[in-house]
């Protein structure tokens, strides 16, 4: 039996294997809180690859609500709705400061934190959406954990980047572990799941997606283009090498591979646009959006989703 150690969502050869829980909501002092979760995960390693892995085995701990900490401010209104919603489309960008943000977000999620019922979120959408960056809000104020696919990835192939797996196994060698890593977590309950841009391709990984909920992060191709570039393309093998022109190649290929994806990613149970946002707020340009509003907006989804599925049951219900 193989067995792995994770600290704060990365995997380490060691003798257990524990995942750091993100502190509830970001108000809070993390050194303070420490909750950890311990899991098995039986295997074997052959060729730097992970082989017959099953049975993972999760020990969640109590769940607490965000709500129950004193230190936590008393929540203000914001923009409301007749019905007493909050309406992130009728709170100006200039009004919706970082304290109403946060305070938006945390009555958001415990709202929709028992309609859950600890289902997974694995986020999907092309490179550079900011998946992994709203995933670690969202696992923060739903009191779940955090992982990211590709990270796993990268640990499970010894220490090998995306970059160079592609390069030594090729795409189909890092897609065969991908959908092994999706196929373990969704096993699991209460994580919050950043996935690869390319993993919608396969209809397998559906399968295991389709346990949780697929929330799609939908960013317009010239803002994915700039955000790749400002960071190098060097770790994104499907973007090539960098040219003189390093942004109208990255525009090129994004929308190559976008074009490619497009009706995979509109399968997701949840789709959340950027540009919906920006317009929403009365900006264009979606560069002035935090990360909070996007999880705001994907919270509020969920939420929606969640309301059409219970009338859905409770109409077939009566109809029988």
């Amino acid at each position: 039996m193989t067995v792995f150690s994770m600290e704060l969502g990365r995997i380490e050869l060691g003798s257990s294997w524990k995942v750091q829980s993100h502190p509830y909501c970001p108000l809070q002092d993390a050194s303070r809180r420490k909750n950890r979760l311990s899991v098995k995960f039986p295997g074997q390693w052959k060729g730097g690859e992970l082989q017959r892995c099953n049975n993972l085995q999760v020990l969640v701990p109590e769940k607490r609500s965000v709500l129950n900490d004193a230190r936590l401010p008393s929540f203000k209104p914001l923009s409301c709705t007749s019905n007493g919603r909050y309406a992130l489309s009728e709170v100006k960008t200039d009004e919706l400061s970082t304290w109403d943000q946060e305070t938006l977000i945390l009555k958001k999620a415990e709202e929709i934190i028992p309609h859950l019922k600890g289902k997974c979120i694995y986020l999907v959408g092309m490179m550079g959406s900011g998946k992994t960056t709203v995933g670690k809000i969202l696992s923060e104020v739903l009191g779940y954990y955090f992982f990211d696919s590709d990270q796993l990835v990268e640990e499970a192939s010894g220490g090998a980047s995306v970059a160079q797996i592609f390069k030594e196994r090729n795409e189909q060698g890092f897609r065969d572990s991908e959908s092994e890593v999706l196929k373990q977590l969704s096993n699991m309950y209460r994580l919050v799941i950043a996935t690869g841009g390319g993993a919608v391709v396969r209809p397998q990984n559906w399968n295991y997606m389709r346990q949780g909920i697929t929330v799609w992060l939908d960013v317009p191709l010239e803002a994915l283009a700039a955000r790749v570039v400002a960071v190098g393309t060097e770790s994104r093998p499907l973007l090539g090498q960098e040219s003189a022109d390093c942004y109208s190649q990255a525009l090129t290929r994004l929308t190559k591979l976008y074009e490619d994806r497009a009706e995979a990613y509109a399968s997701s149970d949840v789709k959340v646009s950027l540009r919906n946002i920006a317009v929403g707020l009365g900006n264009k340009d979606v560069s002035h959006l935090s990360p909070t509003v996007i999880a705001i907006e994907a919270l509020m989804e969920m939420s929606k989703l969640m309301t059409y599925r219970k009338l859905k049951l409770m109409n077939a219900a009566a109809g029988s």
